[in-house]
């Protein structure tokens, strides 16, 4: 009887004990909490005088994502013995200056990827990895402030593809007007006088004019995450069917030292690119005859693409 007694209290005491532990620890855990955060918050406010000083402020941050697979006699598809991959990656770049009565701010996209099918019944598919996504872009502001908000501009974008048809169509953008930066990462690009250059050998479908550009770009760092939007718009003053507009988005969250999670994806519609396409999938030999496609019945489709992978911030 007095054994059982004596390990009852000592399983009470030891109950106790634990109890006081764990309400230690967490009081102890909170209180580190409530430290970091105020270091954090100290930190932040440190970065943000540093971000408003004036010089050079560059990074860059991207993601890559990839697969590979194999299937041997997987009869529930229409290819039961293949092998397949594919690998793409995305990298944003800026490199900004900064000074009292002017800024000057470069910036880059660049998103590719690939993919190869191998089906292991026939010889006639291709070796090659093929190209999918095909995103080229580089941007180049300046402006001549006017006040801490606004200034009078002059900006540069080129856009095209790099790894089929190069320039073939490339986009040029030169104009002048103002900048707005309502707040220290979003600038707003206005600028009524534009010529949108286009470099194709089809110059019967793409056609350079004069317009206005629109461009509202927001690059920010909160922490672990990166995040990058981007919206470019082209209208032309000579007809709708030469404008055009182009969104990517790019974020990354980094999960340990400089590798995490990356999510890019974009929007844009151009109607000259989608008639150049539909003409090239016309066949005049088809029966019934088809008609042929022009400004007017082409179905301009809004383009879109996607990637999640991994990211590595620079």
């Amino acid at each position: 009887m007095k054994k059982i007694v004596l390990t009852a209290v000592l399983l009470f005491i030891g109950a106790v004990s634990f109890a006081q532990t764990a309400d230690e620890l967490k009081a102890e855990k909170a209180a580190k909490k409530d430290s970091i955060a105020a270091i954090q918050g100290r930190l932040g406010a440190i970065q943000a005088k540093l971000d408003a000083m004036p010089g050079w402020k560059k990074g860059a941050f991207g993601t890559i994502g990839g697969s590979i697979s194999s299937f041997n006699n997987w009869y529930a598809q229409g290819t039961p013995n293949n092998n397949s991959g594919n690998i793409g990656f995305t990298v944003n770049a800026f490199a900004n200056l900064k000074e009292e009565k002017f800024f000057w701010r470069n910036s880059a996209n660049v998103n590719l990827a690939w993919v190869k099918l191998d089906d292991k019944d026939t010889d006639a598919d291709s070796e090659k990895f093929e190209g999918t996504t095909d995103v080229f872009t580089i941007t180049s502001l300046y402006g001549h402030k006017l006040s801490e908000k606004f200034a009078i501009s002059g900006l540069a974008e080129y856009r095209t593809t790099i790894l089929n048809n190069f320039n073939n169509p490339g986009y040029l953008d030169l104009g002048v007007g103002a900048t707005w930066t309502p707040i220290q990462d979003l600038v707003v690009v206005i600028h009524p006088l534009n010529y949108n250059f286009v470099f194709s050998d089809n110059d019967t479908v793409f056609e350079s004019s004069l317009g206005a550009k629109i461009v509202a770009d927001y690059t920010r760092k909160i922490g672990a995450v990166n995040f990058k939007s981007n919206l470019s718009i082209f209208q032309s003053y000579k007809s709708s069917d030469l404008s055009n507009l182009t969104w990517t988005n790019s974020f990354g969250y980094t999960l340990w030292k400089m590798i995490g999670v990356g999510f890019d994806f974009g929007l844009r519609s151009n109607k000259q690119e989608a008639l150049n396409y539909a003409l090239g999938q016309y066949d005049a030999t088809a029966v019934p005859a088809q008609t042929v496609p022009d400004f007017k019945n082409v179905d301009n489709k809004l383009q879109t693409y996607w990637m999640l992978g991994l990211n590595y911030a620079f």
